[in-house]
């Protein structure tokens, strides 16, 4: 049996359908993210699930215990705030101490506690700071602290690196990783990031408009999309609307290319051919080529340099080494191409 599951959650706000029908499972010690633009319903799942809402209709539970209408403070979870949320006028020891003595821990014990787990956020030296003289990171890192101190069954953590600068982001969201691990913590993680949710996740749940559009791995997310949507919100992705031409082939405006993923598919079936720019082949010589293109910019993005070509009427991106990017220059009339094997191909409605 799952250990966390979302059965039917619905959630309304007026006219606004914030979720509509979210269907979910975690297994014990799992890290899952929720992933998603703004206003797609994920901070309002998490909310369910901590306690701080309760669904329209739908249920949550959490080791076979229906906790639908248990109030947030009898749910044995532990969340961390995009915004810190720590209590100014108290140091970080008592700041990751107060849900303990909330608790009828008593001193000692606490005491050893609270300095067991700033030394696991790496903040054993700060002790006795108040928020204003921590960092941003810093601060995060006693947020985080706060949440583990009361031993929660579940870890909830909503935006909780976006107010950080990018260097920052990388090494919390690698801590975080690590301290789960340790822990077995079985932990939902929202964000609207998806390199962040790609690189510390166990699985994804993309959402859009309050609706799942897929669950999976990473590489599942990243290297299978099952929707529009998926492909074109995690990483870069080319479209190019093709017909299936025959065992292993499209028509691409009149051009046939060939993709392994269309063998068995009716032809002239209207399908999607989705290709990341990482696997578009490029030759500085269109002469002959089945498909051409001419380079209209470069995006300089440290080992690659990432280039828009104009294929046609369809803009297509490549990445090539930063060190090849002088073999392309803005104008050049390339040949396009891309292994048969790499697209993902979805029907087209």
């Amino acid at each position: 049996m799952s250990y966390v599951r979302l059965e039917g959650l619905h959630r309304r706000f007026g006219d606004v359908v914030a979720l509509d029908g979210i269907d979910l499972s975690l297994e014990e010690g799992e890290f899952l993210s929720l992933l998603g633009p703004s206003g797609c319903g994920k901070t309002t799942a998490l909310r369910l699930v901590a306690g701080f809402d309760r669904p329209d209709s739908g249920r949550i539970l959490v080791d076979g215990r229906d906790m639908t209408r248990v109030p947030p403070n009898k749910r044995d979870m532990g969340m961390v705030f995009q915004a810190y949320s720590l209590f100014p006028n108290m140091t970080a020891e008592r700041n990751v101490g107060f849900g303990l003595k909330i608790r009828g821990v008593t001193g000692s014990e606490r005491t050893a506690k609270v300095t067991d787990l700033l030394e696991l956020v790496g903040l054993g030296h700060a002790g006795d700071r108040y928020p204003h003289q921590l960092s941003g990171g810093m601060q995060q890192r006693v947020a985080l602290a706060r949440a583990l101190a009361i031993e929660p069954r579940v870890l909830l953590l909503d935006e909780p690196l976006s107010a950080l600068d990018a260097k920052v982001r990388v090494q919390l969201r690698e801590e975080i990783r690590r301290i789960q691990s340790r822990l077995g913590i079985t932990t939902i993680y929202v964000t609207h990031d998806q390199e962040e949710a790609l690189s510390i996740s166990d699985r994804v749940a993309v959402l859009s408009q309050g609706r799942i559009e897929q669950i999976g791995t990473p590489g599942e997310i990243y290297g299978s999309p099952s929707t529009p949507f998926v492909a074109e919100f995690v990483g870069t992705m080319n479209r190019l609307e093709a017909a299936v031409a025959g065992d292993g082939e499209v028509d691409y405006g009149g051009l046939r290319l060939p993709v392994d993923a269309v063998r068995g598919r009716p032809q002239g079936e209207r399908v999607l051919v989705l290709v990341r720019p990482e696997t578009v082949e490029l030759k500085p010589d269109a002469d002959g080529a089945a498909l051409a293109g001419e380079v209209v910019s470069h995006t300089f993005l440290g080992p690659i340099m990432r280039l828009k070509l104009l294929v046609g009427e369809t803009e297509v991106t490549a990445d090539v080494p930063a060190s090849r990017a002088d073999q392309f220059p803005v104008g050049l009339r390339v040949a396009v191409g891309f292994p048969a094997d790499s697209p993902r191909v979805l029907t087209l409605g």
